[in-house]
């Protein structure tokens, strides 16, 4: 029966068909599905996301049907459903950048989802988006398809207890405790009863191996696990065969559930999303569906609603709770022409919201996009074992063949035995603890760093990150506020509010920045301007006006002395001004001057603090900026750093080139300006609060515009590859434990269940510690 709904594609048209595909958990379900549906005619340019649970192909159907695509898939032991165009277009887009792992793991993982997950994945469906403007290319060939994973159960709505897999665990139980019992009253017809729960229990799994070794998938977990049940079966041992079944069954359940919960973070974003919007048209207001929002529609936020699109305030003041997207935990205020993002809560006030981004492109709509591109590309670490697991289980089969037939052939013990440690061997066979330590960690990594503002593009940008040496920053905008204010005022007469009036004046009409950080003191003050006339500006110069009929100039200290004369005391002012980093702007009035004002970007106040943060990790830090070399220096005084400035962004790509050559080096800018050094360091770090280039130019972006995300990004990284490490040590120190106890005769078919299922639940479960990196570290 076909799985398709009234308004999938329609199964007439041919081209590109994109399906969702329930139980789909791992690197190993993504090759073997590739494998199977290439050997079918007529398909082409497939592509497999884990994270996103889809499948994109090419299909002529003359050749080949879409039932037989979806019978195709349904044999493996997964649920596909055909997408509808309007659904499956965006998310098409988004996977042309992604890449799939083809590792030889035997992962077991069940598609015991939380019951939220995929509800809220089904709801974030539209999501993904064109990502073409990044200039990545995350494709990546299948190099690794002879040793691939089990087979997964199929995907069922609701809580995980009632999966099939579920279903089946118990049965086994159930028939193995009547096994026992029926032992314990009938021992002549224990053995049987044995026999039977072991079959029962092996027989989804064994269907499932048999389907996946005809698609070409000949090495996995199933059908070791169904040639060692048998075998023990047939060498007398029923009764280990049904608990040996059982066990694997139990962790299996249990690594996928492990896994779906490792996994689920990122999707949770999904939900934050309205389903409904309120919107006004001439006057009154309709609700509508949040997905039908289109750009320029106005939408109304009452207080404690979640805001249902990307837009810019148009009336209203409030503060409005943005943690989804910036981790940050201290709702920010509101009011005329700020911007607000989808997903975010409403607290005080009613606002009217232009709409300026639909529901495919918001800012949750691309953090979900991107975490999940993210998680599909491999870290270099997964590349290596991926490429070690496609030999690693053929060789481990070979020793088992040898370990059952060399020894009795030449006389060492006898058949049975060596048969019995053989089957052992098998169980052991299986790289699935191996090859899921790494992505396990890393999509646990990715979804902790999303969750706090921060998005990393990928496993190989965490691997760089941790070996971090020194970071380099911009200056404006990353380490300064990006907008200079008024730090001096010094006036002749010593009123200086009447000097600040005055300059306001002429200053009103200018558009530089200096002139509107002069206006904005005024403001804050609460000085008025006083009437002026004929102000204009001189192109190069300053600003000049007349008030109360004598002319007025405000400029820099080189241009006031062209008009004026400037006292031998504000010479030195200026000098000392200067030398502290601010820019100084002298009032002159009839040819004399009255005063001067000194203004600075003046740092962040997170900035000191996330310096001395890296400082405290062992990583050098540098500032890069265009600005002359006294102000550059002043501020990394006060920092506490290094500083170099009057560097062009050629300059900037040169210094970050000559420090490349011996470290690694991270470049922290704004993304605008500083793109090509973003591009010349090792990690290009972009900090902004959602920005097109924040997002889709670097390798990383830092969303609460916090310097001090750096260090704790790098903090996380380091936890990540440590967390592989432990992972790594799990997986090969106990597979080369039972491979030594299991030929030595001391492990036997129950320890080496756990050697395999075992050790991958226990890589998973500390992979997922990941996601409570921020809380245990108190950041």
């Amino acid at each position: 029966m076909s799985v398709s709904t009234p308004g999938t594609q329609d199964r007439n048209d041919e081209g590109q068909l994109t399906f969702t595909v329930g139980g789909m958990d791992c690197a190993s379900c993504a090759a073997k599905i590739e494998t199977a549906l290439t050997r079918l005619p007529g398909v082409a340019d497939i592509n497999v996301s884990v994270a996103r649970e889809r499948v994109k192909l090419s299909l002529q159907q003359e050749k080949t049907s879409i039932n037989k695509i979806e019978d195709t898939i349904r044999k493996l032991g997964y649920t596909p459903t055909l997408l509808p165009r309007d659904t499956a277009t965006p998310v098409g887009k988004a996977d042309e950048h992604s890449e799939h792992s083809h590792a030889g793991c035997c992962g077991g993982h069940d598609n015991a989802h939380d019951p939220h997950g995929h509800e809220a994945h089904a709801e974030s469906d539209h999501v993904a988006h064109d990502h073409s403007a990044r200039g990545h290319d995350h494709r990546e060939k299948a190099d690794a398809v002879g040793a691939l994973g089990h087979a997964h159960g199929a995907e069922e709505k609701g809580p995980w207890w009632q999966s099939a897999k579920a279903r089946n665990t118990l049965t086994g139980a159930i028939l193995v405790a009547v096994a026992y019992v029926a032992e314990l009253a009938f021992p002549a017809w224990g053995g049987y009863a044995f026999i039977i729960a072991t079959l029962v229990t092996l027989l989804p799994i064994a269907r499932n191996a048999i389907n996946a070794a005809r698609f070409g998938a000949i090495f996995t977990i199933e059908m070791l696990m169904t040639i060692a049940a048998i075998g023990a079966i047939i060498i007398g041992e029923a009764e280990e065969a049904a608990i040996v079944v059982l066990l694997f069954s139990i962790g299996e359940l249990l690594e996928g559930f492990a896994a779906a919960r490792a996994r689920s973070g990122i999707k949770a974003l999904g939900s934050l999303l309205p389903k409904t919007a309120l919107i006004e048209e001439n006057g009154s207001l309709r609700q509508i569906s949040s997905s039908e929002l289109q750009i320029g529609q106005v939408v109304v936020a009452r207080p404690g609603d979640r805001i249902a699109a990307d837009g810019e305030v148009l009336e209203g003041a409030s503060s409005v709770d943005e943690s989804p997207m910036t981790g940050e935990s201290v709702p920010v205020s509101k009011e005329q022409g700020s911007r607000v993002f989808a997903g975010s809560i409403n607290h005080d006030g009613s606002l009217r919201i232009k709409v300026d981004r639909t529901s495919q492109d918001n800012t949750i709509a691309r953090i979900i996009a991107l975490v999940e591109e993210a998680q599909d590309a491999r870290a270099p670490t997964e590349r290596f074992i991926a490429t070690f697991s496609r030999y690693y289980m053929p060789l481990v089969v070979a020793i088992a063949a040898l370990t059952a037939i060399v020894p009795p052939l030449t006389g060492i013990g006898d058949w049975e035995t060596w048969i019995y440690r053989g089957l052992a061997l098998l169980l052991i066979g299986c790289p699935c603890a191996l090859v899921i330590s790494v992505p396990a960690a890393i999509a646990s990594s990715l979804s902790a760093a999303a969750r706090h503002g921060m998005l990393v593009k990928g496993g190989a940008v965490i691997e760089m990150l941790a070996r971090t040496q020194t970071i380099a920053f911009d200056k404006t905008g990353t380490l300064t506020r990006g907008e200079p204010v008024v730090t001096d005022v010094i006036s002749l007469d010593g009123n200086d509010n009447g000097l600040i009036a005055e300059a306001a004046t002429i200053e009103h009409e200018s558009s530089h920045p200096l002139a509107k950080a002069i206006v904005d003191h005024a403001t804050q003050k609460g000085i008025a301007p006083l009437p002026g006339m004929d102000i204009k500006a001189i192109a190069g110069r300053g600003m000049e006006g007349i008030i109360g009929g004598k002319t007025f100039f405000i400029g820099a200290p080189r241009f006031a002395t062209k008009v004026g004369t400037v006292p031998s005391e504000l010479v030195e002012r200026i000098s000392t001004l200067e030398t502290e980093g601010k820019t100084v702007a002298v009032v002159m009035a009839g040819g004399t001057a009255r005063g001067l004002i000194a203004m600075r970007d003046e740092p962040r106040q997170d900035a000191a603090d996330g310096v001395r943060a890296l400082t405290d990790m062992g990583i050098s830090s540098l500032m890069l900026s265009g600005d002359n070399a006294r102000t550059a220096k002043a501020i990394g005084d006060r920092l506490g750093l290094e500083a170099r400035g009057e560097l062009l962004p050629q300059n900037k790509v040169e210094e970050i080139r000559k420090l490349a050559e011996t470290k690694t080096v991270v470049m922290v800018g704004d993304g605008i300006n500083d793109a090509p050094a973003l591009a010349a360091a090792s990690v290009g770090v972009a900090i902004g609060s959602g920005t097109d280039v924040a997002m889709e130019a670097a390798d990383a972006a830092l969303m609460r515009n916090n310097v001090g995300d750096a260090a704790r990004l790098i903090g996380l990284s380091r936890a990540t590859m440590r967390n592989i490490r432990q992972n790594v040590t799990i997986a090969l120190g106990l597979k080369a434990v039972f491979l030594v106890t299991t030929i030595a005769g001391l492990s036997g078919l129950w320890l080496a269940v756990f050697a395999d299922t075992g050790a991958t639940v226990l890589v998973t479960a500390n992979a997922m510690r990941l996601l409570g990196y921020f809380k245990d570290s108190n950041t």
